[in-house]
């Protein structure tokens, strides 16, 4: 086995040395654009969360694999990746659900080839649970298993030069998560707590160190489904009803800060998985990184990308978005400074749904495609739509303020000019300029479910590396 990157540090710089070239480091693109800020008690920002960091800005300084040649390797591992993140000592972790049984599954993977060098299966629970996970300040993947248990799970190569993973610490949640009910999201604080909400609507707050676990209930009816964000002003939750901030007392019981309703629509869209948001909720600004929310609401025809005021609540704007294409998204928006970017995943068809998502109002719909970008105005009071397309990413796109790209993986038809997801379709890595929403560069990736990225999140890693999980396995595309 190689040895892996000696210092992430390095590597970082490294990588951001290479791609600016002979540009100086002041004109480097997206230099001073604030990001959440560093949560001490997980890993490396931009590769850490799902979302790139706790507070879910879906943005990253590291960029992406540049203008040259790409190789592309398709890890097969019989398995939905919806989770890779990258650890500060250079080993990629991913969390899949197996086809056979739906069994979540950690994988420690090669950082040369993205194929796994060991793998843990988990607990079976909800089909959510098995996709959102984090890793820790000591590259631990941070879960909650099938039986309500907070894990910590550890890898170390073995005297044979194999790699091995293991449970490092568990803490019981079954007390706080009700019969029948499931953790769908988790985040830590900047206390060294751990937060956790169900599916059914409790929140609460867990320190593996002491023990100690406390819940709330938040009102009836209200579910969850999808993860959390959180900064230092607290923690963001959004239900199928309306999105909360959320602060701990001493012993760790959970508050309300503030509530906000938003328009659900009148049933689950095509190309969602619940009825209500299809958003993480995510933190941004042009200050603190954490100046403000904003999510994506369900109202119809056309949804609106809400955004408001972290301190108190108050809402700055509501806009409509995504409407040269499908409007709909089950994606977090991307925010850095005071821009969004929205992503369609109208129409989009999932091999699954999970229990109780209900039919699509309408029943089906073609998946056209569609971003979306927003700004704040400078004085805070409201926002501007600045662009609107029909590109049709087929995953969850990512923002890379290295190299002023968003990055993602674009559906084409296969047969020219159709909008109906088809078996045959061919899949693209993209790379899109954030300033105007068009498409500056396509690199064939392969055609057919293999390479569906169905709509999933991918990983900028060090070394220009992306990470993306397709419904089989996982895609390492890198600089040649």
């Amino acid at each position: 086995m190689r040895t892996v990157f000696a210092s992430r540090a390095a590597a970082v710089a490294a990588t951001v040395f290479l791609s600016m070239g002979a540009v100086s480091a002041a004109a480097c693109p997206g230099r001073g654009v604030p990001l959440p800020p560093h949560n001490p008690y997980a890993g490396p920002d931009g590769t850490a969360t799902m979302h790139a960091d706790t507070g879910s800005s879906d943005s990253t300084r590291l960029p992406g694999p540049g203008t040259g040649p790409l190789t592309a390797h398709l890890a097969t591992l019989s398995a939905a990746c919806p989770t890779v993140l990258d650890g500060a000592d250079g080993h990629p972790v991913a969390l899949c659900t197996t086809h056979a049984g739906q069994i979540p599954t950690v994988h420690l993977l090669d950082p040369y080839t993205g194929d796994s060098l060991a793998q843990l299966p988990l607990t079976k629970g909800s089909l959510l649970g098995s996709v959102y996970a984090y890793l820790d300040n000591r590259d631990r993947l941070v879960v909650v298993d099938g039986n309500h248990d907070l894990l910590r799970i550890a890898h170390r190569k073995n005297a044979d030069g194999s790699w091995h993973l293991y449970v490092d610490h568990s803490l019981s949640l079954a007390g706080a998560v009700p019969a029948g009910d499931g953790v769908v999201g988790l985040s830590p604080d900047w206390h060294g707590r751990v937060w956790f909400a169900t599916g059914n609507g409790v929140i609460g707050t867990a320190d593996d160190r002491t023990g100690v676990v406390k819940a709330l209930a938040l009102p009836a009816g209200e579910q969850i489904a999808n993860s959390i964000s959180t900064a230092p002003q607290g923690t963001l939750v959004s239900t199928t009803y309306a999105t909360y901030l959320l602060a701990a007392s001493a012993d760790g019981t959970p508050h309300v800060r503030w509530r906000q309703a938003y328009d659900r629509g009148p049933g689950r869209k095509p190309g969602q998985l619940s009825w209500g948001t299809g958003s993480t909720p995510t933190f941004f600004g042009p200050r603190t990184g954490t100046d403000y929310v904003t999510l994506v609401d369900n109202a119809a025809p056309t949804v609106n990308l809400l955004v408001y005021r972290t301190g108190d609540g108050r809402q700055v704007c509501k806009i409509p978005v995504l409407k040269a294409g499908g409007s709909g998204s089950e994606n977090s928006p991307i925010g850095a400074g005071r821009s969004v970017y929205v992503a369609s995943t109208y129409g989009y068809r999932y091999p699954a749904l999970p229990p109780g998502s209900g039919p699509s109002v309408p029943p089906s719909a073609d998946f056209t495609g569609g971003m979306s970008r927003v700004d704040v105005r400078n004085d805070g009071k409201d926002c501007d739509l600045k662009w609107d397309n029909t590109v049709r990413s087929a995953a969850m796109p990512r923002l890379s303020l290295g190299d002023h790209r968003i990055h993602t993986v674009l559906r084409e038809p296969a047969a020219p000019g159709s909008k109906t997801p088809s078996p045959q379709d061919r899949f693209a890595y993209a790379q899109i300029d954030p300033g105007t929403g068009k498409v500056t560069r396509t690199v064939p990736l392969g055609a057919g479910e293999p390479y569906d990225t169905l709509q999933q999140v991918g990983t900028i890693a060090p070394g220009g590396v992306v990470y993306e999980g397709t419904i089989t396995g996982i895609l390492r595309i890198a600089p040649r």
